[in-house]
């Protein structure tokens, strides 16, 4: 009988685990669809072509992936577990003497590989592919182009910026684009190069952008001279929109990332709200989709037994997007009052769980 539980493990695991791919297959093919469907229509705009939508949207996969799989997490496991309630094997293995909670057990043991992979995912692959990506997207723009070694690119006239990284800063109700170690070169009418300007900081200001620390070159007919100042102001028409898309986004950082940009924000007097809420979404990540699916367990014992898959993939919506929306609300709210992330994060797993609980209760009874 020692062997028992994990031929038992297996079985489950083989139902649930098979459940969750297809259900994931299917919600990842409709997304990619639409997405390339909506890269489409950027075809054409500056030297976006064809060939740039397909990579835009296969790099995106890995990050898609991550987002739908609590979805397709809780659906397959509804509709795993609702596939053997139907035909009566959980109540076969229930009279073999498996407890409800040891079969929750066996579910969450199932799906615990598949999570950790995404967690691996969310750290590497998915951000690395949505950087590139967006770097695809800027060719968009003709006067905006990002690269991978030397960071993003731009042009206004004969004068172009180079910035190493970037990032959207805010204090109180002031917001602003912040670049760091930038570069300004500027070229005359026929092209010949008439100065190098590093910048340690670039800040995009009403009126132009103001640069700090600032150490030009500047390239004379027969000599070349060179000059600091610690503040010069750079009245420029350059977009700032088009480049706060393309500096590196909160989400597509890693948690070490996160964390030095958070410490960063904090011994500055500034707003880390918003890298707070995707650095402890990450930690909570694999607590949220074990939750989710063991809230929804319960029905799997009842109300699916009877079931079609219409009902149990609804059923498994719902819990989805109730559970989203419990989410977001308590970021939200931890964002205007201020308090722990990591409370907002906790609260919506305590809820679904407690839920369960009291459902299995019932059910018991």
């Amino acid at each position: 009988m020692k062997h028992w539980p994990r031929l038992h493990d297996s079985y489950i695991a083989r139902a649930v685990i098979g459940s969750v791919l297809l259900a994931w297959g299917v919600l990842l093919g409709l997304d990619v669809v639409l997405a390339f469907a909506d890269g489409v229509g950027d075809i054409g705009k500056g030297a976006f072509t064809a060939n740039h939508a397909i990579a835009v949207t296969g790099l995106s996969i890995p990050w898609r992936a991550y987002t739908l799989f609590p979805t397709a997490a809780v659906i397959g496991a509804l509709l795993g577990l609702g596939q053997l309630a139907a035909s009566s094997e959980l109540t076969a293995l229930r009279a073999l003497g498996l407890s409800r909670r040891r079969l929750s057990v066996s579910v969450a043991a199932s799906l615990a590989l598949l999570t950790l992979l995404m967690v691996v995912n969310g750290e590497t692959l998915a951000p690395w592919g949505e950087e590139r990506a967006q770097a695809l997207k800027s060719v968009r723009n003709t006067d905006l182009v990002m690269s991978k070694y030397s960071g993003l690119w731009a042009r206004e006239g004969d004068m172009f910026l180079n910035a190493k990284s970037g990032e959207r800063k805010q204090r109180g109700g002031d917001s602003w684009l912040e670049l760091r170690g930038v570069r300004l070169f500027q070229f005359d009418g026929e092209g010949r190069l008439q100065s190098i300007a590093n910048v340690e900081v670039a800040e995009h200001r009403p009126g132009g952008w103001q640069l700090r620390g600032v150490e030009r070159t500047s390239f004379h007919a027969k000599s070349v001279s060179r000059s600091r100042s610690a503040q010069e102001h750079w009245k420029s028409q350059l977009d700032e929109t088009a480049l706060a898309s393309s500096v590196t986004k909160p989400r597509n950082m890693g948690s070490r990332e996160l964390a030095q940009s958070i410490d960063y924000r904090r011994r500055n007097g500034l707003e880390a709200g918003e890298l707070e809420d995707i650095y402890w979404g990450r930690w909570f990540y694999p607590i949220n989709v074990l939750a989710l699916c063991l809230a929804a367990i319960p029905f799997a014992f009842g109300s699916l037994r009877s079931g079609g898959y219409g009902k149990r993939v609804f059923i498994g919506i719902v819990f989805a997007l109730g559970f989203w929306v419990l989410q977001r609300i308590f970021g939200e709210l931890a964002g205007i009052f201020r308090f722990d992330y990591r409370i907002a994060y906790a609260l919506p797993p305590v809820v679904m769980l407690t839920v369960s609980w009291l459902l299995f209760r019932r059910r018991s009874n």
